[in-house]
């Protein structure tokens, strides 16, 4: 697969740089983020909700490498989609990636935001956002760097929560069970908003025009940063819930906080506002990574501004997308609310994996893409129903766009 004159990226990164990146854009999210609203839904099928997710997230992730594989360019789902089924698949893959992930974007922001500086944290967002655009800017060896040092860090921290909160004596392993209050659709409701979690991985497809030998490095990248993020959510979900319960975990703003001080070590309380506000840079690193590769991919194509698909002679960036993303992103990030952010980039994203699905059915064996398909979908329409009609507008507003500019041509 070819690219345009002048707007190729170099393949810098390997295996463990690959898993970094797509730990660095999954484990923050899911744990201090998602955790609460989910528990609202699910009440004490969170542990299960947690599981849906994750099944759902394992046949998007086995679907996106075998494509990814074959396709090693920037843009993820839109090249696939585009290959394999059609342009407006592909094309609807993509305008769903980049206004998805935005708003996961301005969430991320938000939280770093709320955790450093609450009185201060649309401030603080914008701010975030525009020192991660200017190391993006300057190339994405050096984001895989800083990501390195930051899956470190919260990965440490996540570790003290667990052992405090299980040494404190205090997990009660009955809230673990679900109980009357776990009904169907709350669980489903609750997969839905975890998946904002998972979604992480799709950094990695959708670097793969920056992978060395993709084919191999990709197929491995993605299950082992999933399978990583999942143990981490597992143990980190059940320790908390273990020591709120369903209720106090669903209402609570800064859930593994909330739980340290109930373990008997408030004292450490701010130790893990630190690690969150450094968990929810890394996912915002990744994250503006993946919307600027995609803007890229969807640019050369002319879906966007060709100017967007300028490659730096120096740093090998897409500097062009990286700047207008981190615009927009700032902008959002100074209005939005982030448990609305959440739901409206779960409905999103979870159409680009419906796509994901769909192509990878192309390529045989179809067991996986098939329940991931079905998935999707369910969780999608599952969720609170303004993420859904949100959502639906916004995807539909694209496709008119789409239909009108090939009217025009």
């Amino acid at each position: 697969m070819g690219t345009p004159d002048g707007s190729a990226l170099k393949r810098r990164l390997g295996t463990f740089d690959a898993v970094t990146i797509g730990l660095g854009s999954m484990i923050g999210a899911g744990v201090f983020v998602a955790l609460a609203p989910a528990a609202a839904a699910a009440g004490s099928g969170l542990m299960i909700g947690l599981a849906v997710a994750a099944v759902v997230a394992y046949c998007n992730a086995t679907s996106s490498a075998r494509l990814a594989a074959r396709y090693p360019q920037s843009g993820g789902t839109y090249v696939y989609g585009r290959e394999r089924l059609d342009e407006f698949w592909g094309y609807t893959a993509g305008f769903s990636f980049v206004v998805g992930k935005t708003a996961s974007c301005a969430a991320m922001a938000l939280t770093v935001g709320f955790y450093a500086w609450p009185a201060h944290a649309h401030a603080v967002a914008v701010a975030a956002v525009v020192a991660l655009t200017v190391l993006n800017y300057a190339g994405v060896q050096k984001s895989a760097m800083l990501t390195r040092v930051i899956v470190a860090v919260v990965l440490a921290v996540l570790t003290a929560v667990v052992v405090i909160i299980v040494g404190s004596g205090h997990v009660d392993a009955s809230r673990l069970a679900s109980g009357h209050d776990a009904g169907v659709r709350g669980v489903l409701q609750a997969a839905g908003l975890l998946f904002f979690a998972f979604a992480g991985y799709a950094r990695i497809a959708t670097l793969g025009e920056e992978v060395r030998d993709p084919a191999r490095t990709i197929p491995r990248a993605i299950p082992i940063a999933l399978g990583i993020t999942l143990l981490v959510y597992a143990v980190v979900a059940a320790a908390v819930l273990g020591e709120l319960g369903s209720a106090t975990l669903a209402s609570a703003d800064a859930p593994l906080a909330e739980a340290v001080r109930a373990a008997g070590r408030p004292g450490f309380e701010v130790v893990v506002r630190a690690g969150a506000a450094v968990a929810a840079l890394g996912s915002l690193l990744a994250l503006i990574l993946g919307v600027s590769r995609t803007t890229l991919a969807m640019a050369r194509d002319r879906h966007l501004p060709h100017a967007l698909a300028a490659v730096h002679p120096r740093f090998g960036s897409p500097h062009r997308a990286e700047v207008v993303v981190g615009v927009v992103v700032a902008a959002v990030a100074a209005v939005v609310d982030v448990r609305g952010a959440i739901g409206f980039s779960s409905f999103a994203v979870l159409l680009y994996y419906a796509i994901a699905n769909a192509s990878a059915w192309t390529l045989g064996r179809r067991l996986i893409p098939a329940t991931g398909l079905v998935g999707c979908l369910l969780l999608a329409v599952l969720l609170p129903l303004s993420s859904v009609l949100i959502g639906a507008a916004v995807v539909l507003i694209g496709a008119l766009a789409y239909g009108a500019r090939k009217t025009r041509q």
